[in-house]
């Protein structure tokens, strides 16, 4: 059977090393294989209650990477609220300082930031990542922070655009609006001081012990979308770059701005060309992963969520059209099995053919096992609508 469990209340909701508390004699070796505790990688655990996510995978992380040391990429972008972003077991992507060195760790990917941190906009200002101390234990957001709302379907053209808030509150609180001063040659450095006001010190002053849930340092949106352009496969770049400009976290000013920023950068056209697919008008992964394979393909790019007026004066918003050819791509995820909501659909799909719309319906399976046919479909409907490859 296993060990009692045992949690010490300093331990209650943190990540450590463990030879750091057993030297300090909170927990024996003995105890560290209870159910309390989970083994997170070498040397690292935390308390089991804890939610397997990205961000404890970056907790994890961290505590076996040198000060200054910033959460980017996919990993940044999840903390900016970017659910699909990265998972648990996912790769934790860092940047850190030019001139710091870190030994390979399994799961971390390690990126070095360049000489001039003023160039890309490394951070969110210490005082962001120190004001989200109002936070559910354990959890890298603050404990008021409402559930994802995605607004309905068939919103009415001028509805309101879909807000999610970041990991640290409302994504309007995560923007960085340091001048160009405070992104010079010192960024970087400030990085280390930053890193020390969102994590207070451990326990008792012990270096290395714990790490204070809901303060992970990462970079700013736009830096983390430019990161994330360069480092991850194209396809799934989009869907988080579209995921950041349809929660308002970025503009297309920001991605222009930091495209700009780095253009001589390796990866500076890749990034600009992932920025040109984007769009925030998709409403979820798949759909944003559908419309830019479509367009690798060869097809003629398809509009997201393309307002269309059915017969009884309803606005209808199909996942992807081509109103040229009136031709729409509507994606049925798991949801839709739902007897409600395949009602609802059905009724949506008559709407558009009344109003003169050549519909086809695309299941997560033909997406993912039977794309070359789909995609033959597709161009043999825009092809009898009059589109000309």
């Amino acid at each position: 059977m296993p060990p009692h469990p045992h949690r010490p209340p300093q331990l209650a909701w943190q990540v450590f090393r463990g030879s750091d508390v057993v030297r300090r004699g909170l927990l024996t070796r003995h105890q560290l294989r209870g159910a309390s505790w989970v083994r997170l990688r070498q040397d690292v655990y935390a308390d089991a209650r804890l939610d397997r996510d990205h961000s404890l995978a970056c907790r994890a992380a961290l505590l076996r990477l040198p000060p200054g040391t910033l959460l980017a990429g996919p990993s940044a972008a999840y903390l900016h609220g970017v659910e699909h972003a990265a998972g648990f077991r996912d790769d934790v992507h860092v940047l850190l300082p030019a001139t710091v060195r870190a030994d390979a760790q399994p799961g971390v990917r390690v990126h070095q930031a360049p000489s001039s941190p003023e160039r890309i906009g490394l951070l969110i200002p210490a005082t962001a990542a120190a004001c989200s101390a109002n936070t559910t234990p354990g959890r890298d957001r603050p404990a008021n922070r409402p559930a994802n709302t995605t607004p309905g379907r068939d919103r009415p053209a001028n509805g309101p655009a879909n807000t999610t808030p970041g990991r640290d509150g409302p994504a309007t609180g995560l923007r960085s609006t340091a001048s160009g001063q405070d992104r010079s040659a010192v960024g970087l450095k400030r990085a280390v001081v930053a890193t020390a006001i969102a994590n207070p010190g451990p326990v008792g002053g012990e270096p290395g012990l714990l790490t204070g849930p809901g303060r992970l340092l990462r970079t700013e949106p736009a830096a983390c979308a430019w990161e994330t352009a360069v480092w991850s496969d194209p396809v799934r770049a989009v869907g988080i770059v579209d995921a950041l400009l349809r929660m308002g976290t970025v503009s297309r000013i920001d991605l222009t701005g930091v495209a700009d920023r780095n253009a001589g950068r390796p990866g500076g056209r890749r990034a600009r060309w992932v920025f040109g697919l984007a769009d925030p008008g998709a409403q979820s992964p798949p759909e944003s992963h559908l419309r830019v394979r479509l367009v690798l393909a060869g097809l003629p790019r398809p509009v997201a969520q393309h307002p269309v007026r059915g017969p009884s004066g309803l606005v209808l918003h199909p996942d992807l059209a081509w109103p040229e050819f009136r031709v729409a791509v509507e994606y049925d995820g798991q949801w839709h099995a739902d007897p409600d909501q395949l009602h609802r659909d059905r009724q949506r799909l008559n709407q558009l053919v009344t109003a003169g719309w050549l519909v086809l319906p695309v299941t997560g399976r033909r997406l993912h096992r039977e794309f070359p046919a789909l995609v033959r479909e597709i161009r043999a409907a825009l092809v009898a609508r009059g589109w000309r490859p």
